[in-house]
């Protein structure tokens, strides 16, 4: 005889086929621990980019080969999964749908028997909690204590649990107290389907702010290393003939080639060399010309020293001054308080 399948496994298949079908982003999400009041919250909440359908491995071990996927493929997006539920996407992509589902992901206290995800630390630190009772509790789950300065502290760093390890009794209390929420709540992303190429959730974890430095110091290395070997392109022609002509012109004032843009230069750089020559020799030595020429350059001279001794002094009298206002107000503060 064979068995009657029930109808609404059925239903619940063909329901699975046509989500399957409906977006170019297919994953998995594992809904372990998420409450149900949060879980419908969550679903509401991200409905308007996602189709998210809950059912039994098996009955979407069978939507999956109806639709012509890879059963490999499927048992990959199962890994770690203990309570699967199907998403499906049309609008988002594996990465922007990683994103939004490590939106709902949120701490808990761990409960006696939960497993920890990963190595539980608990630092050295001032908890800034009143002595009493806590620090008996604290040392007797192996997190040392002590009251200190009218507080407790943990008086040094310790690994409370290595990762897969079982919580038992009340260190997941003691740990909630202390701040630490190991026990990661809300819809968790197990992998993705896109255009026939599995994405895990490590692959998806990227850091877009330092995605974006590294890019652009990438960016800046390239450009260097192609204006240092003279690589033409439109980016690299302004810098590579920018740097040519300033080395053309240093060339051209070594070798003294006048031309019209080296000659205000040689002009200048013979004009300071005859003067140099000219301070050096006997006042009586000099035309009248001269004589003032060198006076003007002297005078200038003295006038850009006094500017910068005045510069140097003016941030002394205004710090002076600015110290004398902090003191008066510490003064008010001081009075104020007693």
């Amino acid at each position: 005889m064979i068995p009657k399948v029930v109808s609404w496994k059925k239903d619940t298949v063909q329901d699975l086929v046509d989500l399957l079908k409906s977006g170019d982003t297919i994953a998995i999400i594992d809904i372990h621990g998420v409450p149900a009041g949060a879980m419908l919250g969550m679903r509401a909440s991200l409905r308007s980019d996602m189709q998210i359908q809950v059912a039994k491995k098996r009955l979407m071990s069978i939507a999956w080969e109806r639709v012509g996927f890879e059963d490999s493929n499927l048992n990959e997006l199962f890994q770690g999964a203990i309570q699967p539920a199907l998403v499906s996407s049309s609008t988002l992509n594996s990465f922007k749908l990683y994103d939004e589902l490590k939106k709902t992901e949120a701490g808990r206290a761990a409960k006696e028997g939960d497993v920890a995800p990963h190595q539980i630390v608990v630092e050295k630190m001032d908890t800034g909690m009143p002595p009493g009772p806590i620090v008996g509790e604290l040392n007797s789950v192996g997190i040392p204590a002590k009251i200190m300065g009218g507080s407790v502290q943990i008086q040094k760093r310790t690994v409370v649990l290595e990762e897969g390890d079982v919580f038992e009794g009340d260190m997941g209390m003691m740990l909630s107290k202390i701040g630490i929420n190991p026990i990661v709540t809300g819809l968790r992303l197990c992998g993705t389907l896109e255009d026939g190429t599995v994405f895990a959730p490590s692959t998806l974890a990227i850091d877009y702010e330092q995605f974006e430095t590294d890019l652009i110091s990438y960016a800046a290395g390239a450009f260097t290393l192609a204006c240092n070997i003279t690589w033409y392109t439109s980016q690299t022609m302004p810098t590579i003939l920018a740097k040519a002509s300033r080395e053309a012109m240093a060339v051209a004032m070594e070798a003294a080639i006048a031309t019209a843009d080296t000659m205000p230069h040689l002009v200048g750089r013979a004009h300071s060399g005859a003067l140099a020559v000219a301070g050096q020799l006997d006042s009586d030595a000099l035309d009248e010309e001269l004589a003032n020429m060198l006076g003007a350059a002297a005078s200038a001279a003295a006038s850009v020293a006094s500017t910068s001794e005045s510069t140097s002094e003016a941030p002394t009298e205004a710090a002076e001054e600015e110290e004398e206002e902090e003191e008066e107000s510490f003064g008010g503060l001081g009075d104020l308080f007693g």
